[in-house]
């Protein structure tokens, strides 16, 4: 098992779906006003069924997809078969599917993964992401708080402290958004926090 995929694998057809019926536009409706000009590189980490990087694709970017679950990659490839997505299977925080300087990315997008992420790992991920991401390029995560859900590795989060971490390597915030309720039913005990980071450096 991959790590961080702890748990999905008990749900697979009940996350594929229910992800599918995702709107993008309401999902990650803050972070539209920063995506970057059509034909620009986006990566889209833990893509998981592939909703977002669909919706991406179909604004006119040219999107890489990575997703540590099989079964969720197998899904998206099959349901998005039409798109110009680049999918690839693999994990953070090494990131190896991506071959050294094969290309960089204006805009990485990491939705719902950062909890299922250990201190030690979202460092040695912010430093990959460092090297990954041109200059003025943009990073936009959703930082998720309260109990389990499919997935049962998790670990707490906060904005504060993942925008600290992503200034030691040349970000700095452009957009943060806290308390968030989800959008999703039987979710109350479930908050989020939405920010963006710019690489100056």
């Amino acid at each position: 098992m991959t790590l961080g995929t702890e748990g999905y694998e008990r749900f697979v057809p009940l996350f594929i779906q229910s992800s599918q019926n995702l709107d993008f536009d309401i999902v990650c409706k803050d972070f539209i006003a920063f995506l970057p000009s059509k034909n620009s590189n986006i990566l889209d980490l833990g893509s998981g069924a592939g909703q977002n990087s669909a919706a991406l694709d179909k604004r006119g970017f040219n999107v890489t997809a990575i997703e540590p679950m099989i079964e969720f990659l197998k899904a998206a490839r099959n349901e998005y078969k039409g798109t110009s997505i680049k999918w690839l299977h693999g994990s953070l925080p090494e990131l190896t599917c991506l071959e050294p300087h094969e290309e960089t990315f204006d805009f990485v997008l990491i939705d719902a993964v950062w909890h299922h992420l250990c201190e030690a790992e979202r460092a040695k991920t912010t430093a990959k992401l460092s090297s990954l991401i041109n200059k003025n390029g943009r990073c936009a995560i959703s930082l998720r708080s309260g109990p389990s859900g499919m997935g049962t590795r998790v670990f707490p989060t906060n904005s504060k402290d993942t925008i600290t971490l992503f200034e030691a390597y040349g970000f700095k915030c452009i957009f943060r958004l806290r308390n968030q309720s989800s959008i999703l039913p039987n979710k109350n005990k479930v908050k989020w926090e939405r920010i963006v980071l710019e690489k100056t450096g």
